[in-house]
This record gives C-alpha cells, structure tokens and sequence, in this order.
C-alpha cells in the first residue's frame, strides 16, 4: 500500500444557523509511517462494514462539482492541494446550512495499489480519553476512533475512467443515524445509487440454491458451503462478487460451468457482478431463528443427520446435542428438582 497525497480538515458545527468552522492541514504526498497505519485500519473498517452502497457519480455538476473537480486533479489540471481546497470549501458550506451539530475530521486520500488507483473521502471521529496533564491533574482529550467508520466513499478510477470503463465504481458507507451531516456528505461525494443491493442478495442466493439442488445431493452441501465462502472472502476484501469468478472456485475441472447454469436460470446483470449482502447470504449454510423466548441456530448440513423437522407436528428433534448444552440442561434439571 502507498499513499500518494493525503489532506485533512478538521471541520464542526455547534451552533446551527451560524458559519461553520473548518481548519485544514497540509496537503502531504507519499506521508508514509503513521499515515500509512492509520489509514489501512481505516480501510479495514470499510471493508468490514455492512450495507454498503454501490454506484457512481450524479450527473448534475453543479450540484455536486466533486466529479468535476477530480478528474481535474487526475488530468494534472491542478494539485492535489487545490482539489481539496475546494472540497473542504464545499464541505464547510454544506455544514453551515445544516441544523444538526457536528464535529468530524475529513481526509481525502490518493492510495496506489498494485493494479489501480483508489481515492477515498472519508469522515473520522473521535473517542473521549482520560490522560493527566503538565500538573498531574486529570484531564479529558479526544482521540480519533479507529473502530468507527460512518460516512466514507470509495472511488475505484480505473473503473470509472479506463478503457473499459464500470457503470459503477463508487462505493459509499453511509450508516444509520448518521442524519443530515451523512445526507450532505453524499452531497459532497456526488453519489447516486445504481445498485439494488437487496434484489442482488436474491439474485445470488437463488443461483447458488438452484446449482446446489442441481448437483449431485452429496455434494449439494459443498456448493453452498464454497459459495458462502468466496463471497465472505470477497467481502473482506471489500469487492463484489464476479460471477466468472465464483464459477471457477465452485468446480475448478468445469470453471464454466456455474456461469452458463447462473446465466440461463436466473436473470443476470450484464456485467457479470453481484453486490449480495454477506449477512443474508449466511442463509446458504446456517439456519436460524428466534423468538417466545427461544433462539436456535445450527449448520444446515445437520438436516436430516443430526436434526430433525416434522412439518405435520411443526417440531424440530435435535439429537447429538453440543456437550455444553447437555451439561447445562442436566445441571438446571437438577437444580429444579432440588
């Protein structure tokens, strides 16, 4: 990992109605040593995070110029520092017209990776620490969050300005409860969502479910239990899932074979790349529910082995139960017939 430039911008808003404060550093490039740390946990966050949006950039430049504004920068047109001037200028006008307090560090990266180029825009907080003073008098500071990550995006340039250019290449983290300062920051971004995540989740899960019933039964398991697999991988990674790809790591004698069977039961996109939710696409090799006080999850390999449904008597007989759970059933037993 190598970060070209990086720029931060302390930016709040405590009083609504009046101007907006905003104090940025230096624009820095290949900053290296702690920036380099700081912004890798960074990643990780995003990577890890839930719910994330896919999609590319608004049409409409002079509501959201950011598009603008960066490809300027890309084509040398003006620096880094210049690009971010306006961004943290946008930013702190966008803040002044917000009725919702605020405080946040913004930074803008431009990182390298071995195939591309990413830029990310993200909004870091900050944690209350108690330290002692110059006079050993005990004292509250902020330091900034690396377990929370609310409001980022994520430009991939290659896809949105090479040859073969993506009809999506923006990736945004917008979690709930971030209120009107997460709507500006879309704002900021220019992001407009192209992407049903939901109907891609699905999507994926009826493709893999038909595949699996397709296959012979003793290996039906299997093929969830990979698909399941390469999608967490795939999310950890933070990248979407190619169905190509998918293809080839359920049956590497027959990499073509998922793909031609996805293509003609299920309606793909054209690109050839599902967005799926990797909570939902859990449901491929656990089982779960809960509720009256009951809470049950097992592998659903254990159907018919070491569980039981009887759908005339709406009952689940479980048999082999965890050694924990025994225990603990015959210590209450016990204890009740005390």
């Amino acid at each position: 990992m190598a970060i070209k430039h990086l720029r931060t911008a302390f930016s709040s808003q405590y009083q609504p109605g009046q101007p907006a404060r905003l104090q940025s550093g230096e624009a820095l490039q290949e900053p290296g040593g702690d920036y380099e740390g700081l912004h890798k946990q960074m990643k990780r966050l995003f990577n890890s995070k839930p719910g994330k949006k896919y999609g590319r950039f608004s049409d409409d430049l002079g509501e959201s110029p950011f598009k603008g504004w960066l490809k300027d920068y890309l084509e040398d047109k003006q620096s880094f520092a210049s690009f971010t001037d306006r961004v943290f200028g946008q930013w702190q006008e966008l803040l002044t017209s917000c009725q919702e307090e605020f405080v946040g560090q913004l930074v803008v990266v431009h990182e390298a990776l071995a195939d591309s180029d990413v830029v990310y825009v993200m909004i870091l907080e900050t944690d209350g620490a108690l330290r002692f003073d110059g006079n050993q008098t005990l004292d509250t500071t902020d330091v900034l969050s690396t377990s929370r990550l609310n409001l980022a995006m994520r430009v991939e340039l290659d896809d949105w300005l090479g040859d073969n250019a993506a009809e999506n290449y923006l990736t945004l983290v917008h979690a709930r409860g971030t209120g009107e300062p997460g709507e500006l920051f879309i704002r900021l971004c220019g992001f407009t969502n192209q992407i049903d995540v939901e109907k891609e989740t699905l999507t994926f899960l009826d493709a893999v479910e038909a595949f699996a019933k397709s296959s012979e039964p003793e290996k039906a398991g299997e093929v969830r239990t990979r698909a399941y697999e390469f999608c967490k991988e795939q999310h950890a990674l933070g990248e979407p899932v190619a169905i190509e790809a998918l293809s080839g790591y359920l049956d590497e004698d027959q990499p073509e074979r998922f793909k031609e069977f996805a293509n003609k039961s299920t309606e793909m996109p054209e690109s050839g790349v599902l967005h799926p939710d990797h909570r939902k696409v859990k449901k491929l090799v656990r089982i779960a529910g809960s509720g009256g006080g009951m809470s049950v999850s097992f592998s659903s390999d254990l159907v018919n082995q070491a569980i039981y449904y009887d759908r005339d008597k709406d009952a689940l007989t479980i048999t082999r139960l965890p050694k924990a759970l025994r225990e603990q059933l015959e210590r209450y037993l016990e204890n009740r017939e005390d």
